[in-house]
């Protein structure tokens, strides 16, 4: 999950979850949960796991990536980045969706 209105502020998209090897039969992620068996990268926030929404002021986009690879896991550690991540899932990407959603500041 990334949002790159956060450009305007910190100047680079900021990524709030970077979660992967989740196994093709999940079909619901619960709050405040990671699927089992997958691992969660290091997020803009410095640490792994995810971190919600929280502009400063206006209105922010939040897109949700999925992406499904011809391999069946990754063999990365947590302390990867969503860059790092990116490049571990060229040449593997087979269908990728994206869902967005929006949150404005109080």
């Amino acid at each position: 999950m990334d949002d790159p209105d956060a450009k305007q502020v910190v100047g680079y998209t900021w990524v709030h979850w970077t979660v992967w090897n989740i196994h093709p039969t999940t079909t619901l992620i619960a709050q405040g949960s990671a699927p089992a068996g997958a691992t969660e990268g290091v997020t803009s926030f410095g640490s792994a796991g995810y971190g919600g929404p929280c502009p400063p002021s206006g209105t922010h986009r939040y897109y949700f990536k999925l992406y499904a690879l011809d391999v069946p896991t990754l063999n990365l550690s947590s302390s990867v980045n969503a860059s790092a991540l990116q490049t571990a899932m060229k040449g593997h990407i087979l269908k990728q969706a994206a869902l967005m959603g929006t949150y404005t500041a109080q």
